[in-house]
């Protein structure tokens, strides 16, 4: 496969821009693998890029029953940062922060990483001692953030309105090195990285059963007929409960919708990432000069796609009052992304009931942010047969012996 470089761009533009290649490979896929990965969302995709790269295991499959990245990895908000409170989070978080500021390099593909900074606003003082516990963790582990006053806070975020009347800014928690991606670049970029090294990627392949013998699973039935693995990897975001289910267990956790907007386009107002969590909203700008704003979950179970009008109204209220200037753009769209959550508000990484099946679910709203760290560990379980360091905290018996890793404040609830 050709690297992607500016001498190939002007070559290319000499040739007419008709020699370029597929991205990726479609095969129709063989009776067997040795790993077969449900899913090819961004956590699917890098665990077999991974599993390729660092373990030299190229004998996988990916499946998706959709488009590649077209589930939650198309539908996020794309916020990228790792000041997490448990020393576990901050790990697996971390090691993702600072894959993506090589990952255009290391993929050949540019991802549109933009280091541009996140501030996690305080808003109350409960708020405002939660974060600066959490810069005390982030310390101890080594990550870079900081609180810092209402001023400096107005210094870096200059459209924001401090002395709001409800909720004033009491400061905030800033990781300089925290930022956003570009979210279909992600997948693609791992897509593309994962088939040069061998991995058939099969779109509109859906898996319609697990198929076990004396405990263990042998392969999964598809839209495209039977397929025999010795492991099978279930990284399906929302949908895991139901995949886990076909394959005989249950997990602890809910899947329900998380929405999101856009506005209209504008010129450059806002250069860094804001959550504001006390009101359940985040606020960045994308290089088309549209805002993008997330919210919380839904506070029911459902499989919508769709959004809601009075979650979208909620959220955007709760803004404008820290951010008036937004008051009169016109929304362009909006969306929601089906989230699995635990009781922790922390992921599943793991092995399972079923012998040879593992699972890689539970992150939430707070996914695309843990793509490679996520895959890095998905990767070394499949390859050992048993989590290193990086998972071993994060196993699905850890609710039955009571190890929770509490990241309801730092993930913001819903973030």
């Amino acid at each position: 496969m050709k690297r992607y470089s500016a001498f190939a761009i002007a070559r290319e533009a000499l040739r007419h821009h008709t020699g370029w290649e597929r991205a990726w490979r479609s095969p129709e896929p063989k009776d067997e693998y040795d790993v077969v990965i449900v899913g090819a969302g961004g956590h699917g995709l890098a665990t077999a890029y991974y599993l390729a790269k660092n373990h030299g295991i190229t004998n996988v499959a990916v499946l998706e029953k959709g488009w590649l990245g077209g589930g939650n990895t198309g539908r996020n908000t794309t916020i990228i940062r790792s000041n997490y409170l448990q020393d576990e989070s901050a790990a697996i978080f971390e090691l993702s922060r600072s894959l993506y500021e090589d990952l255009s390099q290391d993929l050949n593909y540019n991802i549109m990483f933009s280091p541009r900074g996140v501030m996690m606003l305080a808003q109350t003082e409960h708020e405002l001692r939660a974060w600066k516990r959490t810069a005390h963790a982030n310390r101890l582990a080594g990550i870079e953030s900081k609180m810092v006053t209402p001023e400096q806070v107005k210094e870096i975020i200059p459209i924001i309105e401090t002395a709001g009347p409800r909720y004033p800014v009491l400061g905030g928690l800033w990781q300089a090195r925290g930022g956003t991606a570009r979210h279909d670049a992600v997948a693609w970029g791992y897509a593309r990285g994962a088939s040069q090294r061998g991995v058939d990627i099969i779109q509109k392949c859906e898996v319609t059963g697990v198929d076990r013998e004396g405990g263990r699973v042998t392969g999964v039935q598809t839209s495209k007929g039977a397929i025999k693995c010795k492991k099978l990897a279930i990284v399906v975001a929302g949908n895991s409960g139901v995949l886990a289910e076909m394959a005989g267990f249950r997990l602890p956790i809910e899947s329900m919708a998380l929405q999101a907007l856009v506005s209209e386009p504008i010129k450059p107002v806002l250069d860094c990432v804001v959550m504001a969590n006390t009101v359940h909203g985040y606020l960045s700008q994308s290089d088309k000069g549209e805002l993008v704003i997330g919210g919380g979950s839904d506070a029911f179970n459902n499989y919508t796609q769709r959004g809601s009008f009075h979650h979208i109204e909620e959220t955007v209220r709760a803004l404008i009052e820290t951010f008036p200037i937004i008051s009169r753009l016109k929304q362009l769209r909006q969306w929601g992304g089906i989230v699995d959550m635990t009781g922790d508000r922390s992921p599943i990484i793991g092995k399972t009931p079923v012998e040879g099946v593992f699972i890689n679910a539970g992150w939430g709203t707070g996914g695309f942010k843990a793509i490679p760290g996520s895959g890095w560990a998905m990767a070394e379980l499949l390859a050992d047969g048993a989590p290193r360091d990086l998972a071993a905290p994060f196993s699905l018996d850890r609710f039955a012996e009571g190890r929770m890793i509490d990241e309801s404040v730092a993930a913001a609830v819903a973030h």
